[in-house]
């Protein structure tokens, strides 16, 4: 991913957050009844989202080029339990698969699924609004699965820990029902084995995952 790539989703985030917090004001003088955000809240959603890696391969051994694994989109569940009226704690649980390509030299290293189980910490803004924005950061830990070699005898990534921040917001509908937006960026690092180790790569994955779903507050 570009530099200017990287500005405009940075920029998209502070307009989400920012386009909230505005909103979120004029929302409080609708009258429709919703259930506001109270301590003891859990709340379920189910979310598309899409998983953009903003790799960066280095300190490799395989020719002179870079290693690009594509974007996936899937469903997602996730749960969030709140501990104050304010704070909450998010997991989130999905799967994904990415095609890795090596370029120049111009390589097929097959397919790896991910399984990325995040938890986060979420400060809940405006939490008896019907717009109420959130900001959050947490751990990640990456499971990679069903490696496909592709051109060679052997793909091999190493699992690992990561570290997540988040910006989202929920918009109250009717009662517990809810529609949330949901921006997260993971810093993830991985060692990648190729040929059971005769060529290695270490790999900052840091995807973007951006999610757009429905909640239901218990």
């Amino acid at each position: 991913m570009t530099f200017s790539h990287k500005l405009m989703l940075s920029a998209a985030v502070v307009a989400i957050f920012g386009a909230t917090m505005v909103a979120g004001g004029a929302a409080q003088a609708q009258t429709a009844e919703f259930k506001t955000k109270q301590a003891g809240d859990v709340v379920i959603r189910a979310r598309g989202i899409a998983m953009v890696p903003d790799e960066d391969t280095y300190d490799h051994n395989i020719g002179s080029g870079h290693g690009e694994l594509n974007n996936d989109a899937v469903p997602e569940v996730d749960f969030s339990y709140f501990v104050t009226d304010n704070l909450a704690l998010e997991l989130i649980a999905a799967t994904t698969k990415h095609d890795l390509s090596w370029k120049d030299p111009s390589l097929d290293a097959g397919s790896v699924r991910l399984l990325p189980p995040t938890l986060t910490l979420q400060y809940h803004f405006m939490p008896e609004s019907r717009w109420s924005p959130y900001l959050g950061a947490g751990i990640n830990y990456t499971f990679f699965y069903d490696s496909k070699p592709g051109q060679f005898n052997s793909v091999k990534y190493d699992d690992g820990f990561g570290y997540a921040f988040q910006a989202g917001f929920d918009y109250a509908i009717s009662g517990p029902w809810s529609v949330n937006l949901d921006v997260k960026k993971i810093f993830l690092d991985t060692d990648i084995s190729i040929n059971n180790g005769a060529n290695t790569s270490k790999a900052h994955l840091d995807p973007w995952v951006f999610g757009l779903g429905v909640g239901y507050r218990f």
